[in-house]
């Protein structure tokens, strides 16, 4: 059993709450489940996610996992704690059409008092990886 890494407690719905009105919600990303050492959240594909060509747009993906990744780093720090992003990079590894539903599962690689790093897979809604993208954020308070 993995031991829990979260310092804050957070439920799926006070997330998405949050992010009411703000680029995460505007674009319909919505965090599903919270494990032990990881969160999942969704996202719907449709127009607002496309580039020209009619396929998800990179950037999407970005804005996904820099969502989810930097909740986690605020979760895992102790009250008062806060971190910023600072760096993201994706890969963008098989396209996605409109109509399907990504899955995104963030991870931590590195938790340092200082610096975190988070590993995020996005799945199509055939399973099939879409995405990898990693997180890095820095601890600018409470750490």
């Amino acid at each position: 059993m993995t031991t829990p890494i979260w310092r804050r407690a957070a439920s799926a719905e006070a997330i998405n709450r949050l992010h009411q009105g703000t680029l995460p919600g505007l674009l319909g990303i919505e965090v599903v489940e919270i494990g032990p050492d990881w969160l999942r959240a969704e996202m719907p594909v449709d127009a607002r996610h496309l580039q020209p060509m009619g396929l998800m747009h990179g950037g999407a993906n970005v804005v996904l996992a820099e969502t989810i990744g930097s909740v986690c780093a605020f979760l895992v720090l102790p009250e008062g704690g806060s971190a910023v992003g600072v760096e993201v990079n994706a890969n963008h590894l098989a396209a996605v059409r409109a109509g399907d539903r990504v899955s995104a599962t963030v991870r931590p690689l590195h938790l340092g008092r200082s610096i975190q790093v988070w590993q995020v897979e996005v799945t199509r809604g055939d399973g099939r990886l879409s995405c990898v993208a990693r997180l890095t954020t820095t601890v600018t308070a409470g750490g």
